[in-house]
């Protein structure tokens, strides 16, 4: 194994950590935001709202997300209406395809994480502040969000770290991520074993990160809880 090999793929592989980030910030930033409005789809107690939320989870959680990027990338600009519509901005790159892809992948698993933090709050909080007059509305701001973000905030951290490694599929789409440049060093000096090693490596790193700083952030928010 060449040291010298490995060292020159980690430095060359980090030039892609800024399309790697990218899709990691962006496609979590917006797939929770389709997170909490599929939460309110689903805890509505309206069944015209809650049967197509429900819907969305068994399709995008039943799918591989390879298949998802595919779809998109591959599937969707072969219909004119899309090419002539205000999404072929994005849906003609293949970064956005990836944002898209990812994001509604993320959205269908963070809402149910999302959703299982809203069911384990004390219902007897909710009735005691029902008892103070707080309007329901209040009580999900000002009661049931605050916890339910601290009881899922240990399996929010999972998805995001799961979410880092999804976001290698996008160099199946051309993308020049961390994955995209490692597959490319490998066709130039036909050493997978060291290369993939590094980008191992590389992907370890983040995920420890990632791994400690969601813990001190669950050490924070829950710092005054009586133990």
């Amino acid at each position: 194994m060449s040291v010298g090999i490995i060292m020159d793929a980690i430095l060359r592989m980090l030039h892609g950590i800024g399309i790697t980030f990218g899709l990691l910030g962006l496609s979590l930033a917006i797939g929770s935001i389709i997170a909490v409005l599929l939460l309110l789809m689903r805890i509505s107690g309206r069944w015209w709202l809650s049967w197509p939320a429900q819907l969305y989870f068994y399709i995008f959680r039943g799918t591989p997300i390879l298949v998802q990027i595919f779809i998109i990338y591959y599937g969707l600009p072969q219909f004119d209406w899309i090419r002539d519509s205000m999404f072929w901005s994005v849906l003609r790159d293949p970064f956005g395809c990836a944002i898209v892809a990812l994001s509604l992948n993320v959205g269908a698993y963070v809402s149910e994480i999302f959703r299982g933090g809203v069911l384990s709050v004390d219902k007897g909080l909710l009735e005691a502040g029902a008892a103070l007059g707080i309007s329901t509305p209040q009580r999900f701001i000002y009661i049931t969000a605050p916890l339910a973000i601290r009881i899922s905030l240990p399996a929010y951290g999972n998805e995001i770290i799961s979410l880092l490694k999804s976001t290698a599929l996008a160099s199946t789409i051309t993308l020049a991520d961390m994955t995209g440049i490692a597959r490319t060093i490998v066709a130039e000096t036909f050493a997978p074993y060291q290369i993939f090693i590094s980008l191992a490596l590389i992907y370890v790193t983040f995920t420890w990160i990632i791994q400690r700083t969601i813990r001190w952030t669950e050490g924070y928010l829950g710092r005054f809880t009586i133990r």
